[in-house]
């Protein structure tokens, strides 16, 4: 059981790491006005949070129907890996979506400039 727990916290660090590369690159594309770059950055970053979401949830389940378990550090530090980089990716799509906005606007003057 302790064997599981420990594979489970791994691997919820491991799909998180991942997710935080993923949304990284995706920041470094949008700092290059590359939106589009970015929209699929950030959805590999979503995909490999996911994965690391329904482990969490599988143990929290497994923990719900009785199935007894030892408090553990390393999951704790696990589920709060998890968080931290799910709040990186929200905030990641919000930054995508003021970034997406503003080269937009800036296209309709350059037209409007170019009209003159």
């Amino acid at each position: 059981m302790k064997e599981k727990k420990i594979k489970a916290a791994m691997d919820i660090i491991l799909h998180s790491g991942d997710a935080r590369l993923f949304c990284k690159k995706s920041l470094e594309e949008v700092s290059k006005f590359k939106i589009k770059e970015a929209n699929k950055e950030i959805i590999k970053a979503q995909e490999k949070i996911s994965k690391a979401h329904k482990i969490q949830t599988n143990e929290i389940q497994e923990e719900m129907q009785g199935i007894e378990s030892e408090y553990s550090l390393l999951f704790a530090h696990a589920q709060d890996t998890l968080m931290t980089v799910y709040s990186e990716i929200n905030i990641t799509k919000e930054i995508i979506k003021i970034f997406d906005s503003y080269d937009e606007k800036l296209r309709k003057i350059e037209k409007k400039i170019d009209k003159l």
